[in-house]
C-alpha cells in the first residue's frame, strides 16, 4: 500500500483547508493527526480523555487476570484515561465528520473530555463546512458534541446525519441489562440519545446494513456494542482505513472475548470484534478506533488465537 501519513506540520496541504494553528500553552501534546488514503484526506481529532474504572475493560474477566494485563501494559490498576477520537474525512466536495465527541454533561464532571468542537476550530475547520455526519452509534461520547450550546446554530441546515436504523430504534427503549457501567451513566446515555433524536431527527438519514456516504466512504452496521453500531471504511487508490468506533478497545487485541462494560450485547460484540480484526489482519489496511490511544492509527497482526495492534510510525 502506498498510503502517506502526515502530522500537523503537513496539514497546510490538505484540501480540508486546515490552517496551521499553534498549540495553546495548555496543549502539551498534539490533538490532531492527518492521514492520506489514496485521494481522500483523513484527520483524526482528539476529543480528550475519559477517566473510567479499569473494570470497564473486562467485567467478565477474573480480577487477577485483568490486573495482570494492566500491569503488563504499565497501566494503573484502578482507573485510567480512555482516549476519545473522532475523524474528519474529505472525499470530493463532501466534508464528513465521523462521530461528534462527548460534549459537556455537567452531571458527569468530565472536564478533560468534550474538546472536539474547540479542536476542530483550532484545526481551521468551520462547522458550517461539514456536509455529512456519520454516527457509529448513539452513546453520548459520540453525539454529545452536537448538543453543546450554540453548536447546532453553526451547522448547515442541510447537514445529513447518517446512522443505522437499528440504532435509532434501540434508543426508543434501550436495554442496559447486560452492561456494567458506573452509576449515573445509563441515565445520562438514555437522556442524551433521546435529546439528540428530538433535536436532529429531521436530519437523520437512516440505513439498514450499508450505506455509501461519499465516494470511497462506506458505513456498515456491525451490531454488538449496540444493535446499530457501525464502522466506517475509507478506501481509495488501493489503500483503506477503517474507523471501528467502539468495536475495538485496547484490551481487545490480546483478549478479544473480554466484555467491555458499555457493550449492550457483549457476546455479539466479541464476535463482531473477532470478525473485524481478522478482516483487518487479512487486508493489512489501517485501523482507527474511538478509544485506542491517540492518534490510534495502526494495523492488526494475528498471533495464534489473539491479535496484536501495530501502531504506525509517525511521519513528520
Amino acid at each position: 500500500m502506498n498510503h502517506v501519513v502526515r502530522n500537523t506540520q503537513q496539514e497546510t496541504n490538505m484540501s480540508l483547508d486546515i490552517a496551521h494553528v499553534a498549540q495553546k500553552p495548555e496543549e502539551l501534546v498534539p490533538s490532531r493527526y492527518a492521514v492520506r488514503v489514496g485521494d481522500i484526506d483523513v484527520l483524526i481529532v482528539s476529543d480528550g480523555v475519559l477517566p473510567l474504572p479499569t473494570k470497564m475493560l473486562a467485567h467478565n474477566a477474573a480480577p487477577a487476570e485483568r490486573a495482570a494485563w494492566l500491569d503488563d501494559m504499565f497501566l494503573p490498576s484502578d482507573a485510567f484515561d480512555w482516549a476519545l477520537n473522532a475523524v474528519m474525512v474529505q472525499s470530493g466536495d463532501k466534508k464528513i465528520l465521523i462521530d461528534a465527541g462527548l460534549g459537556s454533561d455537567p452531571n458527569l464532571n468530565l472536564p478533560r473530555a468534550g474538546q472536539l468542537i474547540r479542536r476542530l476550530e483550532a484545526a481551521g475547520i468551520d462547522l458550517a463546512s461539514v456536509t455529512d455526519l456519520v454516527l457509529t452509534h448513539l452513546h453520548m461520547d459520540h453525539i454529545g458534541g452536537l448538543l453543546v450550546d450554540g453548536v447546532k446554530e453553526r451547522l448547515r441546515k442541510d447537514l445529513r446525519i447518517h446512522v443505522a436504523a437499528a440504532e435509532v430504534k434501540f434508543w426508543e427503549a434501550p436495554d442496559f441489562s447486560h452492561t456494567d457501567m458506573p452509576q449515573g451513566f445509563p441515565d445520562a446515555l438514555r437522556a442524551t440519545a433521546k435529546r439528540f433524536v428530538k433535536e436532529f431527527g429531521s436530519q437523520l438519514r437512516q440505513f439498514d446494513e450499508q450505506h455509501e456516504v461519499a465516494p470511497g466512504v462506506v458505513a456498515r452496521r456491525t451490531g454488538g456494542h449496540t444493535p446499530g453500531h457501525s464502522v466506517v471504511r475509507v478506501a481509495s487508490g488501493g489503500d483503506a482505513l477503517t474507523f471501528a468506533g467502539d468495536a475495538v478497545f485496547a484490551v481487545g487485541f490480546e483478549q478479544p472475548e473480554w466484555f467491555n462494560g458499555f457493550e449492550h450485547d457483549p457476546e455479539e460484540a466479541a464476535r463482531v470484534r473477532i470478525r473485524l480484526l481478522r478482516e483487518l489482519a487479512e487486508t493489512g489496511e489501517m485501523l482507527v478506533a474511538t478509544h485506542l490511544p491517540f492518534p490510534s492509527v495502526g494495523r492488526v497482526a494475528v498471533e495464534g488465537d489473539a491479535f496484536r495492534w501495530v501502531p504506525v510510525f509517525w511521519d513528520y
